[in-house]
Protein backbone atom coordinates (compact mmCIF):
# COMPACT_ATOMS: atom_id res chain seq x y z
CA UNK A 1 0.00 0.00 0.00
CA UNK A 2 0.91 3.40 -0.58
CA UNK A 3 1.05 5.70 2.87
CA UNK A 4 -2.06 8.51 2.18
CA UNK A 5 -0.23 11.82 2.17
CA UNK A 6 0.00 13.52 5.72
CA UNK A 7 -0.49 10.57 7.48
CA UNK A 8 2.71 10.42 9.77
CA UNK A 9 2.03 6.88 11.21
CA UNK A 10 1.39 4.91 8.03
CA UNK A 11 4.61 7.04 6.77
CA UNK A 12 6.73 6.15 9.82
CA UNK A 13 5.43 2.62 9.24
CA UNK A 14 5.91 2.24 6.31
CA UNK A 15 9.81 2.92 6.66
CA UNK A 16 10.79 -1.26 8.11
CA UNK A 17 7.52 -2.70 7.11
CA UNK A 18 6.95 -4.48 3.67
CA UNK A 19 3.45 -3.00 1.94
CA UNK A 20 1.97 -6.28 2.68
CA UNK A 21 2.38 -6.00 6.11
CA UNK A 22 -0.12 -3.05 6.71
CA UNK A 23 -3.93 -3.11 6.24
CA UNK A 24 -5.85 -0.25 6.48
CA UNK A 25 -9.18 -1.38 4.10
CA UNK A 26 -12.51 -0.91 6.40
CA UNK A 27 -13.76 -4.41 6.19
CA UNK A 28 -10.24 -5.24 7.74
CA UNK A 29 -10.12 -2.75 9.61
CA UNK A 30 -13.18 -4.09 11.04
CA UNK A 31 -12.40 -7.13 11.38
CA UNK A 32 -9.70 -6.19 13.93
CA UNK A 33 -12.13 -4.09 16.36
CA UNK A 34 -13.46 -7.20 18.46
CA UNK A 35 -12.37 -10.45 19.92
CA UNK A 36 -15.07 -13.12 20.84
CA UNK A 37 -16.46 -11.20 24.26
CA UNK A 38 -19.30 -9.57 23.89
CA UNK A 39 -21.03 -6.52 26.00
CA UNK A 40 -17.03 -5.15 25.34
CA UNK A 41 -16.68 -1.59 24.10
CA UNK A 42 -14.26 -1.33 21.44
CA UNK A 43 -12.48 1.27 19.10
CA UNK A 44 -11.58 1.92 15.24
CA UNK A 45 -8.19 1.22 14.41
CA UNK A 46 -5.55 3.31 12.28
CA UNK A 47 -4.12 0.04 10.84
CA UNK A 48 -3.62 -3.76 11.03
CA UNK A 49 0.34 -4.35 11.12
CA UNK A 50 1.15 -7.91 10.38
CA UNK A 51 4.93 -8.06 11.27
CA UNK A 52 6.78 -11.27 10.54
CA UNK A 53 10.41 -11.09 12.53
CA UNK A 54 10.96 -9.29 15.93
CA UNK A 55 12.58 -6.54 14.24
CA UNK A 56 9.36 -5.11 12.42
CA UNK A 57 7.76 -5.35 16.10
CA UNK A 58 10.39 -3.50 17.65
CA UNK A 59 9.84 -0.91 14.78
CA UNK A 60 6.41 -0.92 15.00
CA UNK A 61 6.47 -0.08 18.79
CA UNK A 62 9.41 2.16 18.35
CA UNK A 63 7.14 4.62 15.82
CA UNK A 64 4.00 3.71 18.33
CA UNK A 65 5.77 5.46 21.24
CA UNK A 66 7.45 8.38 19.49
CA UNK A 67 4.22 9.34 18.06
CA UNK A 68 2.21 8.67 21.34
CA UNK A 69 -0.23 5.83 19.41
CA UNK A 70 -1.41 3.01 21.12
CA UNK A 71 -0.68 -0.38 20.06
CA UNK A 72 -3.05 -3.07 20.68
CA UNK A 73 -1.61 -6.92 20.15
CA UNK A 74 -3.67 -9.42 18.68
CA UNK A 75 -3.82 -13.30 18.23
CA UNK A 76 -6.88 -15.20 16.79
CA UNK A 77 -9.23 -13.06 18.49
CA UNK A 78 -10.84 -16.17 20.41
CA UNK A 79 -10.65 -14.20 23.58
CA UNK A 80 -13.71 -14.24 25.57
CA UNK A 81 -12.71 -10.44 27.96
CA UNK A 82 -12.20 -8.61 25.19
CA UNK A 83 -8.68 -8.05 26.02
CA UNK A 84 -7.64 -8.04 22.10
CA UNK A 85 -10.56 -5.19 21.33
CA UNK A 86 -8.97 -2.46 19.59
CA UNK A 87 -9.25 0.97 20.84
CA UNK A 88 -9.73 4.38 18.48
CA UNK A 89 -6.85 5.53 16.77
CA UNK A 90 -4.53 2.46 17.59
CA UNK A 91 -2.46 -0.04 15.72
CA UNK A 92 -3.34 -3.39 16.14
CA UNK A 93 -0.59 -5.71 16.32
CA UNK A 94 -1.57 -8.76 14.58
CA UNK A 95 0.78 -11.75 15.40
CA UNK A 96 0.02 -14.18 13.40
CA UNK A 97 2.00 -14.58 10.52
CA UNK A 98 5.08 -14.73 13.46
CA UNK A 99 3.93 -18.53 13.46
CA UNK A 100 7.38 -20.74 13.05
CA UNK A 101 7.95 -23.67 15.24
CA UNK A 102 11.60 -22.94 15.76
CA UNK A 103 12.84 -26.16 17.81
CA UNK A 104 12.06 -28.37 19.20
CA UNK A 105 14.33 -30.18 21.59
CA UNK A 106 13.97 -33.78 22.72
CA UNK A 107 16.96 -34.12 25.08
CA UNK A 108 15.65 -31.43 27.33
CA UNK A 109 12.13 -32.07 26.22
CA UNK A 110 11.11 -28.34 25.35
CA UNK A 111 9.90 -26.60 22.60
CA UNK A 112 10.65 -22.83 20.84
CA UNK A 113 8.25 -20.86 18.54
CA UNK A 114 6.62 -18.24 17.76
CA UNK A 115 3.52 -16.70 19.35
CA UNK A 116 1.26 -16.94 16.00
CA UNK A 117 1.41 -20.72 16.03
CA UNK A 118 -1.85 -22.35 16.46
CA UNK A 119 -2.47 -24.61 19.53
CA UNK A 120 -3.11 -27.74 17.88
CA UNK A 121 -0.69 -27.47 15.26
CA UNK A 122 2.14 -27.48 18.10
CA UNK A 123 0.58 -30.40 19.38
CA UNK A 124 0.44 -32.35 16.50
CA UNK A 125 4.51 -31.21 15.40
CA UNK A 126 5.68 -32.35 19.02
CA UNK A 127 3.27 -35.27 18.80
CA UNK A 128 5.82 -36.51 15.72
CA UNK A 129 8.48 -36.20 17.78
CA UNK A 130 7.33 -38.63 20.31
CA UNK A 131 6.58 -35.94 22.84
CA UNK A 132 3.68 -34.06 23.87
CA UNK A 133 2.52 -30.65 24.70
CA UNK A 134 -0.78 -30.97 27.18
CA UNK A 135 -2.52 -27.67 27.46
CA UNK A 136 -6.26 -27.70 25.45
CA UNK A 137 -8.05 -24.85 25.39
CA UNK A 138 -11.34 -25.16 23.81
CA UNK A 139 -10.30 -23.23 21.10
CA UNK A 140 -6.88 -25.00 20.88
CA UNK A 141 -7.37 -25.62 16.96
CA UNK A 142 -7.48 -21.99 16.20
CA UNK A 143 -6.44 -20.16 19.02
CA UNK A 144 -2.62 -19.18 19.41
CA UNK A 145 0.38 -20.10 21.74
CA UNK A 146 1.06 -16.16 21.81
CA UNK A 147 -2.63 -15.87 23.15
CA UNK A 148 -2.83 -18.42 25.39
CA UNK A 149 0.40 -17.14 27.12
CA UNK A 150 -1.30 -13.41 27.19
CA UNK A 151 -4.65 -14.88 29.18
CA UNK A 152 -3.08 -17.51 30.78
CA UNK A 153 -5.50 -20.40 29.38
CA UNK A 154 -6.46 -23.60 30.60
CA UNK A 155 -8.07 -26.25 29.42
CA UNK A 156 -10.22 -29.79 30.18
CA UNK A 157 -6.40 -31.73 31.76
CA UNK A 158 -5.96 -28.91 33.67
CA UNK A 159 -7.33 -31.12 36.83
CA UNK A 160 -3.90 -32.82 35.83
CA UNK A 161 -1.62 -31.42 33.84
CA UNK A 162 -1.53 -27.61 34.83
CA UNK A 163 -2.71 -24.59 33.15
CA UNK A 164 -0.26 -22.84 30.05
CA UNK A 165 1.57 -20.95 32.64
CA UNK A 166 2.80 -24.10 33.74
CA UNK A 167 4.61 -25.13 30.70
CA UNK A 168 6.23 -21.80 29.93
CA UNK A 169 9.95 -21.99 30.67
CA UNK A 170 10.67 -18.51 29.10
CA UNK A 171 9.74 -15.70 26.60
CA UNK A 172 11.37 -13.19 24.47
CA UNK A 173 9.17 -9.44 25.37
CA UNK A 174 9.16 -6.25 23.15
CA UNK A 175 9.08 -3.81 25.47
CA UNK A 176 7.42 -0.24 25.19
CA UNK A 177 10.02 1.45 24.25
CA UNK A 178 11.23 -1.57 21.09
CA UNK A 179 13.70 -2.93 23.93
CA UNK A 180 13.85 -6.88 23.48
CA UNK A 181 14.25 -8.99 27.10
CA UNK A 182 14.15 -12.16 27.17
CA UNK A 183 13.20 -13.64 30.24
CA UNK A 184 13.13 -17.02 32.02
CA UNK A 185 15.52 -20.22 31.21
CA UNK A 186 15.79 -23.29 29.52
CA UNK A 187 17.19 -25.51 32.59
CA UNK A 188 14.50 -27.56 34.94
CA UNK A 189 14.70 -25.63 37.85
CA UNK A 190 16.36 -21.90 38.57
CA UNK A 191 15.18 -19.61 40.77
CA UNK A 192 17.85 -16.64 40.14
CA UNK A 193 16.04 -12.86 40.72
CA UNK A 194 12.03 -12.50 40.01
CA UNK A 195 10.26 -15.03 38.38
CA UNK A 196 9.63 -12.33 35.67
CA UNK A 197 8.15 -14.95 33.26
CA UNK A 198 5.46 -15.29 35.08
CA UNK A 199 4.60 -11.63 35.31
CA UNK A 200 4.19 -11.64 31.55
CA UNK A 201 2.16 -14.50 31.62
CA UNK A 202 -1.48 -13.83 31.52
CA UNK A 203 -0.42 -9.96 31.65
CA UNK A 204 -3.01 -9.95 28.09
CA UNK A 205 -0.10 -7.60 25.99
CA UNK A 206 0.02 -4.84 28.77
CA UNK A 207 3.41 -4.86 29.47
CA UNK A 208 4.98 -5.85 26.36
CA UNK A 209 4.31 -7.87 23.01
CA UNK A 210 5.53 -11.67 23.26
CA UNK A 211 7.77 -12.92 20.20
CA UNK A 212 8.96 -16.07 21.48
CA UNK A 213 8.33 -18.46 23.82
CA UNK A 214 9.70 -21.24 25.05
CA UNK A 215 7.50 -24.33 26.35
CA UNK A 216 7.98 -27.62 28.37
CA UNK A 217 7.04 -30.64 26.82
CA UNK A 218 5.67 -34.18 28.33
CA UNK A 219 6.35 -37.73 27.35
CA UNK A 220 2.78 -38.69 25.39
CA UNK A 221 -0.05 -39.18 27.19
CA UNK A 222 -1.07 -42.88 27.51
CA UNK A 223 -4.92 -44.12 26.17
CA UNK A 224 -7.76 -43.19 28.58
CA UNK A 225 -10.61 -44.56 29.82
CA UNK A 226 -13.72 -43.05 31.08
CA UNK A 227 -17.12 -43.28 33.08
CA UNK A 228 -20.05 -40.83 32.63
CA UNK A 229 -22.39 -40.78 35.47
CA UNK A 230 -26.15 -39.24 35.80
CA UNK A 231 -26.90 -37.30 39.33
CA UNK A 232 -30.26 -35.97 40.51
CA UNK A 233 -28.76 -32.71 41.31
CA UNK A 234 -25.00 -30.80 40.96
CA UNK A 235 -24.94 -31.18 44.47
CA UNK A 236 -24.52 -34.89 44.25
CA UNK A 237 -21.95 -34.60 41.34
CA UNK A 238 -20.64 -31.87 43.17
CA UNK A 239 -20.56 -34.76 46.04
CA UNK A 240 -18.87 -37.38 44.01
CA UNK A 241 -16.29 -34.90 42.18
CA UNK A 242 -15.26 -34.07 45.91
CA UNK A 243 -14.64 -37.35 46.92
CA UNK A 244 -12.58 -38.10 44.05
CA UNK A 245 -10.33 -35.49 44.97
CA UNK A 246 -10.46 -36.55 48.52
CA UNK A 247 -9.63 -39.89 47.67
CA UNK A 248 -6.35 -39.42 46.00
CA UNK A 249 -7.57 -40.02 42.65
CA UNK A 250 -6.06 -37.21 40.01
CA UNK A 251 -8.44 -37.71 36.76
CA UNK A 252 -6.90 -36.27 33.70
CA UNK A 253 -10.51 -34.87 33.21
CA UNK A 254 -13.06 -34.48 35.78
CA UNK A 255 -15.73 -32.53 34.02
CA UNK A 256 -19.13 -31.36 35.49
CA UNK A 257 -22.45 -30.78 33.26
CA UNK A 258 -25.77 -28.86 34.92
CA UNK A 259 -29.21 -29.75 33.73
CA UNK A 260 -29.78 -27.48 30.98
CA UNK A 261 -26.45 -28.76 29.68
CA UNK A 262 -27.54 -32.26 30.33
CA UNK A 263 -30.73 -31.64 28.69
CA UNK A 264 -29.38 -30.21 25.82
CA UNK A 265 -26.89 -32.65 24.76
CA UNK A 266 -29.51 -35.38 25.33
CA UNK A 267 -31.57 -33.41 22.90
CA UNK A 268 -29.19 -34.03 20.45
CA UNK A 269 -28.90 -37.59 20.64
CA UNK A 270 -26.17 -38.47 22.91
CA UNK A 271 -27.15 -41.74 23.47
CA UNK A 272 -25.46 -42.03 27.23
CA UNK A 273 -27.55 -39.50 28.30
CA UNK A 274 -31.13 -40.44 27.15
CA UNK A 275 -33.31 -40.23 30.50
CA UNK A 276 -30.63 -38.75 32.32
CA UNK A 277 -31.46 -36.62 35.42
CA UNK A 278 -29.87 -33.17 36.59
CA UNK A 279 -26.32 -33.21 36.38
CA UNK A 280 -23.35 -35.47 34.43
CA UNK A 281 -20.34 -35.68 36.11
CA UNK A 282 -17.45 -37.11 32.80
CA UNK A 283 -14.12 -38.76 34.43
CA UNK A 284 -11.19 -39.91 32.41
CA UNK A 285 -8.00 -41.42 33.83
CA UNK A 286 -5.27 -42.14 31.53
CA UNK A 287 -2.99 -43.51 34.88
CA UNK A 288 -1.40 -46.91 33.96
CA UNK A 289 -4.18 -48.58 36.02
CA UNK A 290 -6.69 -46.55 34.42
CA UNK A 291 -8.67 -49.20 34.67
CA UNK A 292 -8.88 -49.91 38.37
CA UNK A 293 -8.76 -46.02 38.69
CA UNK A 294 -12.04 -45.55 36.34
CA UNK A 295 -13.84 -49.07 38.50
CA UNK A 296 -12.83 -47.15 41.88
CA UNK A 297 -14.29 -43.68 40.63
CA UNK A 298 -17.49 -44.88 39.61
CA UNK A 299 -17.87 -46.27 43.00
CA UNK A 300 -17.31 -43.43 44.72
CA UNK A 301 -19.79 -41.83 42.23
CA UNK A 302 -22.81 -44.63 42.92
CA UNK A 303 -21.63 -43.56 46.91
CA UNK A 304 -22.53 -40.25 45.73
CA UNK A 305 -26.04 -40.92 45.00
CA UNK A 306 -25.71 -41.29 40.86
CA UNK A 307 -28.62 -42.08 39.01
CA UNK A 308 -26.45 -44.30 36.58
CA UNK A 309 -22.95 -44.96 36.13
CA UNK A 310 -21.70 -45.87 32.85
CA UNK A 311 -18.08 -47.08 32.56
CA UNK A 312 -15.95 -47.02 29.02
CA UNK A 313 -13.60 -49.87 29.48
CA UNK A 314 -12.36 -49.67 25.46
CA UNK A 315 -11.32 -46.93 23.33
CA UNK A 316 -14.57 -46.39 21.35
CA UNK A 317 -16.93 -46.27 24.37
CA UNK A 318 -14.17 -43.77 25.84
CA UNK A 319 -14.66 -41.64 23.06
CA UNK A 320 -18.57 -42.09 23.07
CA UNK A 321 -18.37 -40.87 26.66
CA UNK A 322 -15.81 -37.75 25.85
CA UNK A 323 -17.84 -37.12 23.13
CA UNK A 324 -20.52 -35.57 25.61
CA UNK A 325 -18.35 -33.30 26.70
CA UNK A 326 -17.18 -32.43 23.38
CA UNK A 327 -21.23 -32.15 22.33
CA UNK A 328 -22.04 -28.95 24.48
CA UNK A 329 -21.56 -26.35 22.19
CA UNK A 330 -22.71 -27.69 19.27
CA UNK A 331 -25.73 -28.80 21.86
CA UNK A 332 -26.21 -25.27 22.76
CA UNK A 333 -26.41 -23.68 19.38
CA UNK A 334 -28.73 -26.30 18.28
CA UNK A 335 -30.91 -24.73 21.38
CA UNK A 336 -30.03 -21.12 20.67
CA UNK A 337 -31.92 -22.00 16.71
CA UNK A 338 -34.76 -23.30 18.47
CA UNK A 339 -34.90 -19.81 20.35
CA UNK A 340 -36.66 -16.61 19.14
CA UNK A 341 -34.67 -13.95 18.17
CA UNK A 342 -31.15 -13.20 17.21
CA UNK A 343 -29.62 -15.07 19.90
CA UNK A 344 -26.20 -15.69 20.82
CA UNK A 345 -24.20 -17.33 23.43
CA UNK A 346 -21.49 -15.44 25.63
CA UNK A 347 -19.81 -18.49 27.68
CA UNK A 348 -18.79 -17.40 31.55
CA UNK A 349 -15.60 -17.89 33.38
CA UNK A 350 -15.43 -18.32 37.03
CA UNK A 351 -13.70 -19.97 40.04
CA UNK A 352 -14.43 -21.28 43.44
CA UNK A 353 -12.92 -23.63 45.94
CA UNK A 354 -13.77 -26.97 44.84
CA UNK A 355 -16.11 -27.70 48.14
CA UNK A 356 -18.34 -24.59 47.00
CA UNK A 357 -18.89 -25.72 43.00
CA UNK A 358 -22.11 -27.01 43.38
CA UNK A 359 -22.94 -24.02 45.44
CA UNK A 360 -22.14 -21.84 42.74
CA UNK A 361 -24.28 -23.99 39.68
CA UNK A 362 -27.32 -23.86 42.42
CA UNK A 363 -26.74 -19.93 42.64
CA UNK A 364 -26.50 -19.51 38.44
CA UNK A 365 -29.55 -21.63 38.38
CA UNK A 366 -31.31 -19.25 40.52
CA UNK A 367 -29.53 -16.31 38.67
CA UNK A 368 -31.19 -17.68 35.14
CA UNK A 369 -34.77 -17.36 36.94
CA UNK A 370 -34.48 -14.39 38.56
CA UNK A 371 -33.43 -12.61 35.09
CA UNK A 372 -35.38 -14.62 33.06
CA UNK A 373 -32.53 -16.07 30.58
CA UNK A 374 -31.69 -19.44 29.47
CA UNK A 375 -28.30 -20.37 31.37
CA UNK A 376 -26.07 -23.58 30.85
CA UNK A 377 -23.84 -24.65 33.12
CA UNK A 378 -20.27 -26.92 32.30
CA UNK A 379 -16.90 -26.76 34.09
CA UNK A 380 -13.97 -28.35 34.93
CA UNK A 381 -14.90 -29.87 38.53
CA UNK A 382 -11.54 -30.93 39.15
CA UNK A 383 -10.30 -27.22 39.68
CA UNK A 384 -13.60 -25.53 40.13
CA UNK A 385 -13.95 -23.81 37.17
CA UNK A 386 -17.30 -23.18 35.80
CA UNK A 387 -18.31 -21.35 32.11
CA UNK A 388 -22.00 -21.03 32.87
CA UNK A 389 -23.12 -20.00 29.08
CA UNK A 390 -26.24 -17.46 28.62
CA UNK A 391 -28.11 -17.32 26.06
CA UNK A 392 -29.59 -14.45 24.89
CA UNK A 393 -31.59 -12.27 22.04
CA UNK A 394 -28.95 -9.67 21.26
CA UNK A 395 -31.67 -7.52 19.07
CA UNK A 396 -33.66 -7.10 22.71
CA UNK A 397 -32.44 -4.33 24.63
CA UNK A 398 -33.62 -5.95 27.88
CA UNK A 399 -32.81 -9.54 27.19
CA UNK A 400 -29.01 -7.50 26.55
CA UNK A 401 -30.00 -5.44 29.97
CA UNK A 402 -30.89 -8.53 32.07
CA UNK A 403 -27.81 -10.80 30.35
CA UNK A 404 -25.38 -8.31 31.40
CA UNK A 405 -27.03 -7.78 35.00
CA UNK A 406 -27.07 -11.84 35.51
CA UNK A 407 -23.19 -11.60 34.01
CA UNK A 408 -22.45 -9.48 37.06
CA UNK A 409 -24.62 -11.11 39.28
CA UNK A 410 -22.46 -14.20 38.51
CA UNK A 411 -19.49 -12.39 39.54
CA UNK A 412 -20.67 -11.43 42.78
CA UNK A 413 -21.34 -15.10 43.30
CA UNK A 414 -18.28 -16.39 42.48
CA UNK A 415 -16.38 -13.51 44.83
CA UNK A 416 -19.07 -14.27 47.70
CA UNK A 417 -17.93 -18.16 47.78
CA UNK A 418 -14.34 -17.34 48.12
CA UNK A 419 -13.40 -17.41 44.32
CA UNK A 420 -11.88 -15.75 41.51
CA UNK A 421 -13.91 -13.98 38.34
CA UNK A 422 -11.58 -15.74 35.93
CA UNK A 423 -10.57 -19.24 36.22
CA UNK A 424 -8.29 -18.95 32.52
CA UNK A 425 -10.12 -16.61 29.72
CA UNK A 426 -8.70 -13.18 31.63
CA UNK A 427 -10.23 -9.77 32.76
CA UNK A 428 -9.92 -7.99 29.69
CA UNK A 429 -12.68 -5.34 29.27
CA UNK A 430 -15.35 -7.25 30.90
CA UNK A 431 -13.76 -7.50 34.08
CA UNK A 432 -11.81 -4.48 34.74
CA UNK A 433 -14.74 -3.30 37.81
CA UNK A 434 -14.42 -6.66 38.97
CA UNK A 435 -10.69 -6.78 39.09
CA UNK A 436 -10.68 -3.64 41.48
CA UNK A 437 -13.37 -5.99 43.44
CA UNK A 438 -11.42 -8.78 43.57
CA UNK A 439 -8.37 -7.20 44.64
CA UNK A 440 -7.14 -6.10 48.13
CA UNK A 441 -6.25 -2.08 47.54
CA UNK A 442 -2.57 -2.37 48.41
CA UNK A 443 -2.61 -5.39 45.61
CA UNK A 444 -4.05 -2.85 42.88
CA UNK A 445 -1.48 -0.28 43.47
CA UNK A 446 1.09 -2.65 42.76
CA UNK A 447 -0.37 -4.04 39.84
CA UNK A 448 -0.17 -0.28 38.74
CA UNK A 449 2.85 0.63 39.41
CA UNK A 450 3.86 -2.41 37.63
CA UNK A 451 2.40 -1.58 34.46
CA UNK A 452 3.87 2.30 34.78
CA UNK A 453 7.51 1.04 35.16
CA UNK A 454 7.60 -1.26 32.30
CA UNK A 455 4.46 1.51 29.88
CA UNK A 456 5.21 4.73 31.27
CA UNK A 457 3.36 6.47 28.49
CA UNK A 458 -0.04 3.63 29.08
CA UNK A 459 0.31 2.86 24.89
CA UNK A 460 0.65 -1.14 25.62
CA UNK A 461 -3.16 -2.74 25.04
CA UNK A 462 -4.59 0.75 26.97
CA UNK A 463 -8.03 -0.03 28.92
CA UNK A 464 -7.14 -3.71 29.60
CA UNK A 465 -7.05 -5.14 32.79
CA UNK A 466 -6.59 -2.25 34.78
CA UNK A 467 -9.37 0.44 34.92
Amino acid sequence: MTPPVGNPLLAALAEALPPEALGTADVELALHRYDAAPFSEAGRPAVVVRPETVEQVRHVLRVARALGVPVVPQGARTGLAGGANAVDGCVVLSMVRMNRILEIDRANRLVRCEPGVITADLAAAVAGEGLCYPPDPASWETCTIGGNIATGAGGLCCVKYGVTADYVLGLTVVLADGEVLRVGRDTVKGVAGYDLTRLFVGSEGTLGVIVEATLALRPPRPPELALLASFASARDAGAAAGAIIREGHVPSALELMDRATTEAVAALGHPLLAGAGGATLIVASDAPDAAARVRAMAELCREAKALSVAVAEDDERCRQVLDARRMVMPALGAVAKGLPGAMTAFVEDVAVPRDRLADLVERVEEIAGEYDLYIATVGHAGDGNLHPTVLFDRADRSAVRRAREAYDAIMAAGLELGGTITGEHGVGVLKREWLARELPPRGLRLQRDIKRLLDPDGLLNPGKVLA
